[in-house]
């Protein structure tokens, strides 16, 4: 029988995913509502359908939330905890527009959480944390941008003496798939991060065994939740994304697209939970300074940067908090 912490833990996975779908809807849609390829109703339909066959695909990421970033188990209150600091900050930063990563969110709260309620650092698996949350953190939006530097440069030679409106109506039917692309992968990266956690706290339960795996039953519930709040769009960030850092073509907008699903997709064969608003985010960069450097709107972008830098640590304090005031005033 569920006891208490543990429906409540369900109840607050379930909810971060919800919030994680409308928070990070901008991932796959901005640039493709930006560009009118899309209409913005069109654009979340199709978006939340393929966040949830994304979620569906792979377990990759959710392995190593479940069982790759602190030894041992947390009792459920702890990922309780952790999941409050999270959802806090998703809210806090989509009530601003700032696009934050709540894939950092949901880890840096995790490790908070784990700390307090150890009293130890040791607790904490800081190698898997280096090599699949921090490396990543930074080399990603690098790659992405990269990418999308070099891939809008080679469209620029090819299409140099193409005439504008041909080229404009083949890339708005392109971007449409480039668009559901990003789509298949940020479900199939950020859902599994809330996968992870409902089984973590099963396994701490004693529901299941940690060589289990996830249940199918946990992966259509995330996917689920993930869609509904994908359904409801994210308009506030899809305009600091879309709109206000730089103004794109579809023809940029299926560059930026296509590199940075690329990149997601690499990242989640190798179980590394990425940030799709970093990688996305940077990919747009790239995209717009291959055109001209003054073509991308830095304070914009320097903004978007610094929500990145500080999102890690400031969860980490918002799990920890959280997890002192439950094991105070409820455990």
């Amino acid at each position: 029988m569920l006891n208490l912490s543990l429906v409540l833990v369900i109840i607050l996975a379930i909810l971060f995913d919800f919030i994680n779908g409308f928070h990070d809807t901008a991932n796959s849609i901005a640039t493709s509502v930006s560009t009118k390829v899309l209409t913005p109703f069109a654009a979340t339909v199709m978006s939340a359908f393929l966040n949830f066959v994304g979620a569906m695909v792979s377990v990759n990421v959710a392995t190593t939330i479940a069982s790759g970033i602190v030894f041992g188990t947390l009792s459920p209150y702890v990922i309780a905890a952790a999941l409050c600091g999270a959802i806090v900050w998703d809210l806090l930063t989509w009530y601003i527009a700032l696009p934050s990563s709540s894939s950092h969110a949901l880890i840096g709260s995790l490790v908070g959480s784990a700390i307090v309620v150890s009293g130890s650092l040791s607790t904490v698996n800081w190698l898997n944390i280096w090599y699949k949350v921090i490396i990543p953190l930074f080399t990603s939006p690098v790659i992405g941008f990269a990418i999308g530097f070099c891939v809008m440069k080679l469209l620029y030679r090819i299409l140099r003496r193409a005439k504008q409106r041909p080229v404009t109506k083949l890339f708005s039917k392109l971007q449409i798939g480039s668009a559901a692309l990003m789509a298949y992968s940020h479900g199939s990266n950020d859902a599994q991060k809330t996968m992870g956690i409902i089984t973590m706290a099963l396994v701490s339960g004693g529901f299941l065994k940690a060589s289990d795996g996830i249940p199918v039953l946990v992966k259509v519930i995330c996917a689920l939740s993930m869609a509904c709040g994908t359904s409801l769009g994210g308009w506030r960030i899809i305009k600091t994304v879309g709109m206000n850092m730089i103004k794109l073509k579809p023809v940029e907008g299926f560059a930026a697209e296509t590199s940075a699903a690329t990149v997601i997709q690499i990242m989640t064969a190798f179980g590394a939970p990425v940030s799709t608003t970093h990688v996305i985010s940077s990919a747009i960069m790239g995209v717009g300074s291959s055109k001209r450097f003054s073509a991308v709107r830095w304070k914009t972008a320097k903004d978007i940067v610094i929500a990145w830098v500080v999102t890690f640590p400031a969860t980490i304090l918002l799990g920890a908090g959280f997890t002192w005031i439950f094991k105070l005033f409820i455990h």
